[in-house]
C-alpha cells in the first residue's frame, strides 16, 4: 500500500465511476475521481427511467448532484483527463493531460469509450475483431481484472448502458474495493464485507443490543477474526451503524436541503 490509508483513483466521473467513489470515499479510503466532463451519458436528451426521479431528469442536473454527492462523502472530483496509469513496486501510477501524478493502491476504469490510459499495463484490454472495443471477457462480475488492484466499472464491464445498471455495478465495484482492503486488514470470509446503511436506534434491542452477544458470536464464527482489536472494531462497527430520532430529523432535513440546492424551484405553473 501507498500509505496507511490505501488511495483510490477514479477514471471516469459518470454513474458508476460516481458511485463507486461515493463507496469507496465513505469507507474512508483517500479517492480521487477524474472526470474531463465527456460521459457517454451527457449526450443524453433526458434520463427517464434513474429511480428516484418520476418525471426524470436532465443530465446536468443529475451529474451536479452525483458530483456533489461524491464530494460529500469525501471524494476528490477533479476536472482533468487521465493519460496513463502505470504500474509501480506498489500499485499505479496516475499521470493526466494537466500534469498532474498521483499514486494509487487501486484504480478504478469507469470510461466507457476512452482506455488508452491503460495501454501501459501489462494485460491486454483490447478484443479482437472489426472494431476495436474493451475486451469485457477479462472482467469478473465485481470488475476485478487479471491485475491486481485494477478495477473496471460500468459497461466496459459487461453489464448494460443503462445508467442505473452502471451505477449499481460502480457500487459493487466500490464494494469490492474495500473488501480487498479489510482483507489485507485481517478480516476473512463474510467479515471482509462492508454494509455501509443505517438502522433505527429504536430497533437495537433484545441480546443484539450488547457486546456480549456479538462477542458470542464471533467466537462461534469460523471466518471471524482472531486479533481481538479486530473483533472490537468489528462490534463497534456494527454499534455505530444505530441513528436516534433525533439524529434522524437532522440528517432528514439536511438532505432535503442540499436536493433543494440543485433544484429550479421557480413559480409553478398549472394548464
Amino acid at each position: 500500500m501507498s500509505g496507511s490509508t490505501p488511495s483510490v483513483v477514479v477514471v471516469g466521473g459518470g454513474p458508476a465511476g460516481a458511485a463507486a467513489g461515493v463507496f469507496t470515499a465513505r469507507y474512508g479510503l483517500d479517492t480521487t475521481v477524474f472526470d474531463r466532463g465527456s460521459s457517454s451519458l451527457r449526450r443524453a436528451a433526458f434520463i427517464e427511467n434513474y429511480l428516484g426521479f418520476p418525471a426524470g431528469i436532465d443530465p446536468e442536473t443529475f451529474y451536479d448532484l452525483a458530483h456533489d454527492h461524491a464530494r460529500e462523502a469525501g471524494c476528490a472530483v477533479v476536472d482533468d483527463m487521465v493519460t496513463g496509469v502505470f504500474e509501480t513496486d506498489g500499485g499505479f501510477r496516475v499521470e493526466t493531460q494537466d500534469d498532474r501524478s498521483l499514486d494509487a493502491d487501486y484504480v478504478v476504469a469507469a470510461t466507457k469509450y476512452d482506455w488508452e490510459y491503460l495501454d501501459s499495463l501489462p494485460a491486454d484490454f483490447v478484443e479482437d475483431g472489426e472494431y476495436e472495443q474493451f475486451d469485457a471477457s477479462i472482467v469478473e462480475q465485481d470488475g476485478g481484472t487479471p491485475l491486481d488492484g485494477l478495477y473496471v466499472a460500468g459497461p466496459n464491464a459487461g453489464v448494460a448502458d443503462q445508467a442505473l445498471i452502471a451505477a449499481g455495478h460502480g457500487a459493487q465495484v466500490g464494494r469490492a474495493i474495500i473488501a480487498d482492503v479489510r482483507r489485507a486488514d485481517g478480516y476473512e470470509g463474510t467479515f471482509a464485507e462492508h454494509y455501509d446503511w443505517l438502522r433505527r436506534e429504536e430497533n437495537l434491542t433484545g441480546e443484539w443490543a450488547t457486546r456480549e452477544r456479538w462477542q458470542e458470536y464471533l467466537d462461534n464464527a469460523p471466518d471471524a477474526p482472531d486479533d481481538e482489536e479486530l473483533r472490537e472494531r468489528y462490534i463497534d462497527d456494527r454499534f455505530a451503524k444505530y441513528v436516534d430520532a433525533e439524529e434522524r430529523e437532522e440528517r432528514t432535513q439536511k438532505a432535503h436541503r442540499r436536493l433543494a440546492d440543485h433544484l429550479d424551484l421557480g413559480e409553478e405553473t398549472t394548464d
